[in-house]
């Protein structure tokens, strides 16, 4: 079983930078694929980008693509999303997933294992 902690996030302002991070217990996390979804105020979860096991393999989504970076330290057992230009419409809560499949998983029901979320608040 893995556990998910969520760090980074908050309020910035539209072009800026921010970088989130989720950290994973256990000793197996290199062997999980991991994602980062989000949700905005009425809509549902939505993908955001997503990294094989290995890291050798991404996924974004269009709205993101080009300016997020998904990465992973196995060695910190951590995967982190650096988002850059950020637009208002990046408001959302942000959660980071762990899944057994070995591909950069784009579905949500494709995840076993959930982060506790993140705000973040981009300003006009």
């Amino acid at each position: 079983q893995v556990q998910l902690v969520q760090s980074g996030g908050g309020l910035v302002q539209a072009g800026d930078s921010l970088r989130l991070s989720c950290a994973a217990s256990g000793r197996t996390f290199s062997r999980y694929s991991m994602g980062w979804f989000r949700q905005a105020p009425g809509k549902e979860r939505e993908f955001v980008a997503a990294i094989s096991w290995s890291g050798s393999s991404t996924n974004y989504a269009d709205s993101v693509k080009g300016r997020s970076t998904i990465s992973r330290d196995n060695a910190k057992n951590t995967v982190y999303l650096q988002m850059n230009s950020l637009e208002p419409e990046d408001t959302a809560v942000y959660y980071c997933g762990g899944t057994t499949w070995d591909y950069a998983a784009t579905r949500e029901n494709e995840y076993d294992y959930w982060g506790q979320g993140t705000q973040v608040t981009v300003s006009s």
